[in-house]
C-alpha cells in the first residue's frame, strides 16, 4: 500500500467518524451552555487527561484563558496536567491514580466544572478526579469514546465519540473542545 492509499483510507475513516459525531451536537451545545453558565456564576473550568488527552486539556484551557476567536477578558480555566511538582509528589505519595483527584480536592468548588478527557472513559486517575468533583458538587463532563466507559455513569454529561480508534477519538475531542469554546465565547 502506498502512503497516498494509506492517507486516503485514514481520511475516509476520519470523515465517517465526523459524520457519525453529528448525533452528539445537541449534547455538545448543552455542555457549552453549561460552561457559559459556570463562568457567568463565577466558576472556573478544570480539565484533566493523560497523554494526548493531557495535551488536549491544556489546549482547551489555553483557548478559554487566552481567547478562541473573540477579543475578550481571560476566562478562568486550569489544566490539571501542567504542574510537574504536584503530579510527581502526589504520584509518589498517594499513587498515580490520585494525581488529578488531589488537585480537584484543593481547587474545585461546587460552582465549577471538571472536564475529564479519556478515550476509553476508564482512566483510573480521571475517574477518581470525576468522583472527587462529584463529592464537591461540581458539574462533571466527560469527553470519551467507544462505549463511554465508567464516565457514562459518573458524569452529568458524557460526550461519547462514536469510534473505538484512539486517533479518531482524539481528533473529535479537539473539534468538540473548539466547539465548546465557540459556544462559551458567543
Amino acid at each position: 500500500m502506498s502512503y497516498i492509499e494509506y492517507l486516503e483510507g485514514e481520511h475516509t475513516a476520519h470523515m465517517a467518524m465526523f459524520e457519525a459525531l453529528k448525533v452528539t451536537f445537541p449534547l455538545i451545545s448543552e455542555v457549552g451552555l453549561a460552561m457559559r453558565h459556570c463562568i457567568q456564576q463565577g466558576g472556573k473550568i478544570l480539565l484533566c487527561g493523560n497523554g494526548g488527552s493531557a495535551a488536549d486539556s491544556q489546549h482547551i484551557a489555553a483557548e478559554i484563558v487566552g481567547r478562541f476567536k473573540k477579543e475578550r477578558k481571560g476566562l478562568p480555566s486550569i489544566a490539571l496536567t501542567t504542574d510537574t511538582s504536584i503530579l510527581t509528589s502526589v504520584g509518589n505519595d498517594y499513587g498515580y491514580d490520585y494525581i488529578f483527584a488531589r488537585q480537584v480536592e484543593a481547587l474545585c468548588r461546587p460552582e465549577d466544572i471538571l472536564i475529564g478527557l479519556t478515550t476509553s472513559g476508564n482512566s483510573a486517575n480521571v475517574v477518581r478526579a470525576i468522583e472527587a468533583a462529584n463529592e464537591i458538587g461540581a458539574t462533571t463532563i466527560g469527553l470519551t469514546g467507544g462505549s463511554g466507559g465508567k464516565l457514562n455513569t459518573l458524569c452529568k454529561y458524557n460526550i461519547v465519540v462514536p469510534s473505538n480508534v484512539t486517533a479518531r477519538i482524539q481528533e473529535a475531542h479537539i473539534f468538540i473542545g473548539h466547539s465548546l469554546c465557540e459556544i462559551l465565547e458567543s
